[in-house]
């Protein structure tokens, strides 16, 4: 089966009060020294475009928002910043437990430079015998927010992977990381102005597409709808 191809809809579905949704958006980068890091090509447009969307929607919104030149333009949403995997942990251990919704759109690093506090005080010089930087596992994110997270949160993550891979993958990630839903979109997507997308559920394995590349601003509006009627169908 393949999945289902669901259209945009303007205003998702309402609950009682304005759900609390912490998004998180935008790479990390993981230095090496003082002037060089190891990052990524994540725009944070997409982050950014769900908490600008859900704050026009009357939710009550909080950006964590990596080291990207794009910003909000809503200027009421509260947005605080990140660099590292590190930072993006302890921000999300002080505001992930009262969060309502959870999105976890940022593309954390899988593995940083291990250094020391003097390398990371100064600037590695070229030299002609090259050099080797020994990488360490960063902590998984999504899955400690799952583990931690307080009743009746949903949590959303994402998975960017090769078109081929791109179901299977997210179906694997759904189960190992104990989420609610899983956003699967190609590797393409990654710092593109649209969005191709299908989102996993539980309920849902063979998912809900995108009809087609959409813009991310427009990809908002319909992935938070999907949301909301996930939470609607959680309390019935």
């Amino acid at each position: 089966m393949t999945p289902e191809t669901r259209p945009a809809r303007e205003n998702p579905v309402t609950e009682a009060r304005p759900p609390r949704i912490l998004i998180t958006a935008g790479p990390t980068h993981e230095p090496i020294d003082a002037v060089r890091f190891i990052g990524n090509r994540s725009s944070g447009r997409l982050g950014i475009s769900l908490a600008e969307v859900a704050g026009r929607l009357g939710w009550d919104v909080t950006l964590l928002l990596g080291p990207t030149p794009t910003q909000p333009s809503d200027s009421s949403l509260r947005v605080f910043r990140f660099r590292t995997c590190a930072d993006l942990d302890a921000l999300l251990r002080a505001h992930a437990p009262e969060a309502d919704v959870l999105v976890m759109a940022a593309a954390v690093a899988d593995y940083r430079p291990k250094v020391s506090g003097d390398m990371l005080s100064g600037k590695h010089r070229r030299t002609e015998g090259g050099m080797t930087i020994e990488l360490e596992s960063t902590p998984d994110l999504l899955a400690g927010c799952a583990a931690r997270r307080p009743a009746g949160q949903t949590i959303v993550g994402f998975a960017l992977e090769p078109r081929a891979e791109m179901l299977a993958s997210a179906r694997r990630k759904l189960e190992r990381k104990r989420v609610d839903m899983i956003v699967a979109n190609p590797l393409e997507t990654m710092d593109a102005p649209t969005i191709e997308a299908v989102v996993i559920t539980g309920r849902d394995p063979e998912g809900f597409a995108t009809p087609g590349p959409i813009a991310k601003d427009a990809f908002a509006p319909w992935l938070l709808n999907i949301i909301s009627e996930f939470r609607r169908a959680s309390t019935t």
